[in-house]
């Protein structure tokens, strides 16, 4: 199947997920032992990561799991991706030179490792109460992937926008 988007490196939805969360993860360690000449082009990739990975979980995963896993979880996780969509922005707009640039990414580390945490528990996350619904996680997956990649290439482009928050009211 020519259009198929590449599945065999993920065997459902959580592991792509997954995958983008040990991407992540790494990105942030290397920003901490980065030079100050690295900091701005990692934290640049910290954000638009970050960018996608929301917004796949926004289209399609999450939506998915709504009214099948606890409402807590559901919610929950959308007002822990604005507030990192707020910090995210801020960090795009911004520069190494910005006396507060390493602690608003150190801080946006710290809330993505909590976010992570609840979404991969073992029993009571995110992804063990899609498991335990019966979700397609594997459908999930494909679409996942194909929206991905879409963004990938707007990323790649300079044309990925800046995070829309949802749920979180922002004054202006």
């Amino acid at each position: 199947m020519p259009n198929r988007p590449q599945t065999q490196t993920y065997s459902d939805a959580i592991a792509l997920l997954k995958a983008d969360h040990r991407k992540v993860e790494d990105l942030f360690a290397k920003f901490e032992s980065a030079t100050d000449a690295k900091k701005s082009e990692l934290a640049m990739q910290i954000c638009n990561e970050l960018k996608i990975h929301t917004i796949i979980e926004e289209e399609v995963f999450y939506p998915a799991l709504k009214g099948k896993i606890e409402a807590e979880t559901y919610t929950e996780a959308y007002v822990e991706h604005d507030g990192a969509k707020v910090l995210i922005n801020d960090i795009a707009a911004s520069s190494p030179d910005d006396e507060f640039f390493d602690a608003k990414v150190k801080v946006l580390s710290e809330e993505i490792k909590h976010h992570v945490h609840e979404e991969e528990a073992r029993s009571e996350g995110m992804f063990a109460q899609a498991r335990e619904a019966g979700v397609d996680l594997v459908s999930l997956r494909d679409a996942m992937l194909v929206r991905k990649q879409e963004l990938m290439a707007e990323a790649k482009a300079g044309e990925l926008p800046p995070a829309q928050v949802s749920v979180v009211n922002v004054a202006a």
